[in-house]
């Protein structure tokens, strides 16, 4: 990919993963750069961001919380049907792409002002920084800068390459823009569960700089246990907190929860633990483990998430101490009267970092997809 330019395009930089693939394209010799629009919520370093305000007033409002409400049901009905018939839910969902739902017409108001409010900032930034003079365009999460996709379909009529990347909860419950899924060259995700809502989209693990990570070699006497959600439904944080208060009775340990903190604190804090709970009995139960946990492995701390039986197969061999909300209270007192394995959990978790997060392994595993697909 040498001499070719990226531009990644996303609304905010969600937990640091669309310019994680920034900087792996650098390392590579690519001229990348990363247009956000809005500031990112706890603190991760960006490029350039457009620094846009949320349309304001009652309908606005009224309108964020009412879809925001609305996605957090959906991802209730989906939790409980997929823990319910998990194969069958994958069957189902096998080769059928989920589109986003037409939009009312107080909806395509809302857009339409909102597109018109901020087309004054957002030209300014194509034209300052050159935005159609770029090789490879990535749209991670799938979505454009202007709700009508009016710059997708300005790029792909000057025949760029075009990328759709999702994260997280975009294909789960909002689903797949229409327009680019009708205009991308490439579909790419993080997510497992992904593959089976779409027909030809590619996984890749998200990049991760593990040069400087360790195997920890010493661990406290006293096992301290941390948890560190961004969102407590979607991590289960009070279903957790309940074993943890359950076993607390039998077991000497301490436990630190870190919530609402920036980003620098929260790893400053984890580093002095010997022991972490991703995301166990919640809404996100069963979809493995995001940055948080690649985090924790980096700093050489085992890591307790749940994980379907079918992304267990997929990924293999992993140093995850996999456990759902029944199990965790043995899971954690085993480890607190055997805390030895931690140092061999730690050890392995940095290994396989390198063989699958690294800038390296994921670099090549981009550089093979875009071969495949002709976006190189």
């Amino acid at each position: 990919m040498n001499n070719k330019s990226i531009l990644h395009i996303a609304q905010e930089n969600f937990a640091g993963m669309p310019y994680e693939f920034v900087k792996t394209h650098r390392k590579y010799g690519c001229n990348s750069r990363l247009v956000t629009m809005y500031q990112p919520s706890l603190g991760f370093e960006g490029d350039i961001n457009l620094n846009l305000k949320l349309t304001s007033g009652k309908f606005s409002s009224f309108y964020r919380k009412k879809t925001q409400d609305a996605e957090i049901q959906k991802q209730v009905q989906n939790y409980i049907s997929t823990a319910i018939f998990p194969s069958e839910k994958l069957q189902d969902k096998k080769n059928k792409i989920k589109y986003y739902r037409e939009l009312s017409f107080f909806e395509q108001m809302y857009f339409w002002y909102r597109d018109f409010k901020n087309s004054i900032v957002i030209e300014e930034a194509i034209n300052k920084y050159s935005l159609y003079k770029f090789d490879i365009y990535h749209f991670d999460g799938g979505m454009d800068l202007y709700r009508d996709f009016r710059f997708l379909k300005e790029l792909k009529s000057k025949g760029k390459k075009i990328i759709a990347c999702y994260f997280g909860s975009d294909l789960r419950t909002r689903g797949i823009f229409r327009e680019m899924d009708e205009l991308s060259d490439l579909n790419l995700t993080v997510e497992f569960d992904h593959l089976s809502l779409h027909p030809d989209i590619h996984f890749t693990y998200f990049p991760f700089e593990c040069c400087n990570t360790s195997a920890k070699k010493c661990f406290n006497k006293k096992l301290k246990i941390v948890h560190s959600p961004t969102n407590r439904f979607y991590k289960g944080t009070d279903k957790i907190i309940g074993v943890i208060e359950k076993i607390k009775k039998d077991y000497d340990f301490e436990f630190v929860l870190l919530e609402n903190m920036n980003h620098d604190e929260v790893l400053r804090i984890k580093r002095d633990c010997d022991l972490a709970i991703d995301q166990v009995g919640g809404i996100a139960g069963g979809s493995g483990y995001g940055r948080n946990s690649i985090e924790n492995l980096a700093m050489g701390i085992p890591t307790i998430s749940e994980f379907s039986d079918d992304y267990l197969k997929f990924i293999g061999d992993n140093p995850f101490i996999n456990s759902n909300i029944k199990k965790l209270g043995d899971v954690i007192a085993d480890i607190i009267r055997n805390p030895d394995r931690l140092i061999d959990i730690s050890q392995k978790g940095i290994e396989w970092l390198e063989r699958t997060h690294s800038y390296k392994a994921v670099n090549e595993r981009l550089t093979s997809i875009y071969k495949e697909k002709e976006i190189i």
